[in-house]
């Protein structure tokens, strides 16, 4: 038996305790004891069962290039590890220090988004629809145990390796609730899935998962492209470079180590998730790349990374290294009788309709 197991059955009474605390907590939301807010604009959740590490970031993403296109878009996040507090929006420096590192991502690639965080999602909601341009439709990041606030539409994330249906509740596993809030789901989306899916593993997949017949499941899988610097535009092709010293601090680098490692040859630095990067960091990335003897070489991160290593450009140990970051998409595989972009933009078309009509007439929530 290894470290991890014997430590999590040790574990396992705690395990039981927090179990019966969030499925208490969570009866209390189900019977109306504790009140749900239902704000008066299309909002779409965001989250997972899991701790960390499903993909939420590249799938806000997929959903703002769907939707902000046609409709006044904002996205609220909390703004983990920022270092400011209670709702904060986007003052266009994208800056992670003020919104955390991936909303600062997504204010810095999405322009045409307004981009705020804050604690109480209710509180950050209210103040998006009292401004002069209020959003039609507002995403909510990594808000699926948030309880307080009903979306209109909740998604529901779980990685292709290791989905929900094969965990359990921390600290025994890795599950922020039981298997059971797999029903509070209108939309199921497994991702991290292979590029290449035979239908079969698709069904067996869809059986684990023991959904109701009104959610619908579909699959996602990442797209790598081009890198590009640190400050700049110009994408830099991958098999253009020998040698890549990879820096990252997320959750999970490995697929984005996999795919690295069958262009070029790959040495990894790894922080812990959300690392804020400091001075004597970058000393070490520089030593460490300085040592690499191949002349087409750089440093390679992660977007999200890069977002919170901007903020050291102005630094003297930054200066001359060649960082680029590695941008991803997803890509939704074909699902039968409906894709995912009509699945949202058939809610969504309906449910700004009909706000639209209950602001212009003489009826109050």
């Amino acid at each position: 038996m290894s470290f991890r197991k014997i430590v999590a059955w040790l574990l396992f009474p705690l395990t039981m305790w927090y179990a019966v605390g969030v499925w208490f907590r969570n009866l209390l939301f189900d019977m109306g004891v504790k009140r749900q807010k239902v704000p008066n604009v299309t909002t779409i959740g965001v989250g997972n069962l899991c701790v960390g590490g499903a993909g939420k970031t590249p799938h806000v993403e997929y959903l703002l290039r769907l939707l902000s296109d046609h409709y006044c878009t904002a996205l609220l996040s909390r703004g983990y590890l920022r270092k400011t507090h209670g709702y904060v929006a986007d003052d266009g420096s994208h800056s992670a220090n003020r919104l955390g590192d991936e909303p600062a991502m997504v204010a810095a690639k999405f322009p045409q988004v307004q981009v705020a965080v804050c604690e109480n999602r209710v509180a950050g909601v209210e103040r998006l629809l009292h401004q002069s341009n209020p959003p039609q439709v507002v995403l909510l990041d990594d808000v699926y145990q948030h309880r307080h606030i009903k979306p209109t539409i909740n998604i529901l994330l779980t990685d292709y390796s290791k989905p929900y249906c094969n965990d359990r509740v921390m600290p025994f596993g890795n599950l922020r609730e039981g298997r059971r809030g797999r029903y509070r789901a209108n939309i199921v989306v497994v991702t991290k899935s292979p590029q290449e899916l035979n239908p079969i593993d698709k069904h067996n997949m869809v059986s684990r998962l023991r959904l109701k017949p009104f959610q619908k499941v579909f699959f996602s899988y990442i797209h790598y492209c081009d890198p590009l610097p640190l400050l700049g535009a110009s994408p830099l092709p991958l098999h253009t470079v020998e040698e890549v010293l990879m820096v990252t601090g997320i959750a999970n680098p490995e697929p984005m180590w996999q795919y690295v490692s069958k262009i070029c040859e790959v040495t990894l630095l790894r922080f812990s998730d959300h690392h804020r990067f400091s001075s004597a960091d970058i000393k070490r990335i520089r030593r460490t790349f300085v040592q690499m003897k191949s002349a087409r070489k750089l440093i390679l991160t992660t977007e999200k990374d890069a977002a919170r290593l901007r903020e050291l450009t102005d630094k003297e140990p930054m200066s001359g290294l060649p960082i680029y970051y590695l941008p991803i998409e997803v890509r939704i595989h074909q699902n039968g009788d409906m894709s995912l972009d009509q699945a949202v933009q058939t809610i969504v078309h309906d449910n700004v309709l009909f706000q639209e009509r209950m602001r212009h007439s003489k009826y109050e929530f």
